[in-house]
């Protein structure tokens, strides 16, 4: 816990050093309303038949950590929806989970993939780092195949940038 409290610090001091005399980025809009917890919305319509409900809670029950364009590094403001996930793993070593990478549009098939995969790496080391086993986690890239939300505009770039941490059964 105290490497990632450390590595927490550290990520928000350069995320900090990086913005000073810039505009801050846009915030995504809230993840549309759903019930499925694969992750895909309506545009994909696939039913993973490996995913279970998972644990609830309010951070637990948040499975989409969003990233910024072009962007591989955790948020800041998903850094706590890690930790709560990486704090209920360490507690419960039997149970597995998938972090599925994803990207907007924009760019080509194989730099999205690519993008897609630095991006569950991230969750993933940031899991790892918390105490999280490495056979608990597995990882997947989907680059732009599997958007969340369909549109060539900010709002639906915003929520197709994301990792999707689905708990397996």
């Amino acid at each position: 816990m105290k490497h990632f409290l450390s590595t927490a610090v550290l990520v928000t001091t350069l995320a900090l050093l990086a913005s000073c005399g810039t505009k801050p980025p846009p915030q995504p809009p809230p993840p549309p309303a759903t019930s499925d917890t694969s992750g895909v919305g309506d545009a994909g319509a696939v039913v993973d038949e490996t995913a279970s409900a998972g644990p609830s809670g309010e951070l637990l029950s948040k499975r989409i950590v969003y990233f910024d364009y072009d962007r591989s590094d955790i948020r800041a403001d998903s850094q706590s929806v890690v930790a709560a996930h990486a704090q209920y793993l360490s507690k419960n070593p039997s149970q597995k989970v998938r972090l599925e990478g994803h990207a907007d549009e924009r760019g080509s098939r194989e730099y999205n993939i690519g993008l897609g995969e630095r991006r569950s790496q991230a969750v993933r080391r940031a899991l790892l780092l918390s105490g999280v086993a490495e056979l608990q986690l597995a990882t997947v890239s989907y680059g732009e195949e599997r958007p969340a939300a369909a549109g060539s505009d900010e709002q639906a770039y915003a929520l197709n940038r994301r990792v999707e941490i689905v708990y397996l059964k």
